[in-house]
């Protein structure tokens, strides 16, 4: 399995009981995906360092998972139709 690393930023209008729920989905998406999730923690609501879809400010979530292609290819799916997510970025550990 492969380490990586995902971000993701949610649109910062969101309850924070929404914001939690999405964090579960993509943590079992992952799960479900043969992934296992090494570490998880949410950033909160941070000034972006430009507008993204009219939005000045957003909720980070990071998370840490080991993986293979498939369990990547699901988690962008995800994250593709989910419009709460107004933007990610899955990057691969270097060993």
């Amino acid at each position: 399995m492969n380490k990586y690393e995902t971000v993701f930023i949610a649109n910062p209008d969101l309850e924070d009981e929404v914001i939690e729920s999405l964090g579960e989905k993509i943590l079992e998406t992952i799960n479900s995906n043969q992934g296992e999730v090494v570490q998880s923690d949410s950033w909160g609501t941070k000034k972006l360092a430009y507008e993204i879809d009219g939005h000045k400010a957003g909720h980070y979530t990071i998370i840490n998972f080991k993986g293979e292609a498939e369990t990547v290819d699901e988690l962008e799916r995800v994250y593709g139709i989910n419009d709460q997510i107004i933007r990610f970025m899955i990057l691969r550990e270097e060993e």
